[in-house]
């Protein structure tokens, strides 16, 4: 079990973080550059500079780096979910199902979480760094609970409270900048780096999701 949990999700991490660092170098790299230039007219506090890999090649594989790490903790994440469904439920998971997954971690963790706080570029005027981290993982963690309820739940009552939990965080709402400053990025470049970083995100959970499923049902057939 612990074989095909671990396996699953180096796999498919592997994967969903090579697709999802040629999208990024693709699309998003771009309008961060420029946001940059944005950012560097509007700066007058000019401290220390933080150091940061080189255009190209360096940039790609440490991007490249850290995205696997997120992509093989997410991954470890779903595969751990369909391991403990076959052992609660005695149902295994095929591509399918791993792709219905992945769309609930999309859900969860990319696209609930930007109905608030959407994907920033540099020099946006944001929020305490804090406030909103603790917004983002209550909103994360209270959409998964709130799916899981709605999905697996069969009393009526519970899933009225899977709803609810998903829209608390929205009804609080999500921590906003100061009213007086405003952000040197401009809003057509905000909102184009806002679409793509979603949908570059949803198509990392269907990958993840999707191949996921199919690894942890190709070695449970072998094993």
């Amino acid at each position: 079990m612990f074989r095909r949990v671990f396996l699953a999700a180096l796999l498919a991490g592997f994967a969903a973080a090579v697709v999802v660092t040629v999208l990024q170098a693709a699309k998003l790299t771009p309008l961060i550059a420029t946001a940059e230039v944005y950012e560097a007219a509007t700066d007058s506090v000019h401290g220390a500079a933080a150091w940061e890999p080189a255009p190209g090649l360096e940039r790609i594989g440490f991007t490249l780096l850290a995205n696997a790490v997120i992509a093989v903790g997410f991954g470890l994440l779903l595969s751990a979910s369909f391991a403990l469904r076959q052992i609660f439920a005695d149902a295994e998971t095929n591509a399918g199902q791993g792709l219905l997954w992945g769309l609930a971690g999309f859900a969860s963790f990319s696209l609930a979480p930007a109905l608030g706080l959407p994907p920033e570029l540099p020099g946006t005027a944001a929020a305490e760094l804090a406030a909103r981290q603790s917004w983002w993982l209550g909103t994360a963690l209270a959409t998964a609970l709130g799916i899981g309820l709605l999905v697996f739940a069969r009393q009526t009552a519970w899933r009225v409270l899977g709803a609810i939990a998903i829209a608390l965080p929205h009804l609080f709402g999500a921590p906003q900048p100061p009213a007086a400053e405003t952000g040197g990025v401009a809003a057509a470049l905000a909102a184009d780096f806002a679409a793509a970083s979603l949908a570059v995100a949803a198509l990392f959970w269907i990958v993840l999701g999707s191949l996921g499923g199919w690894v942890y049902a190709h070695l449970g057939r072998r094993s």
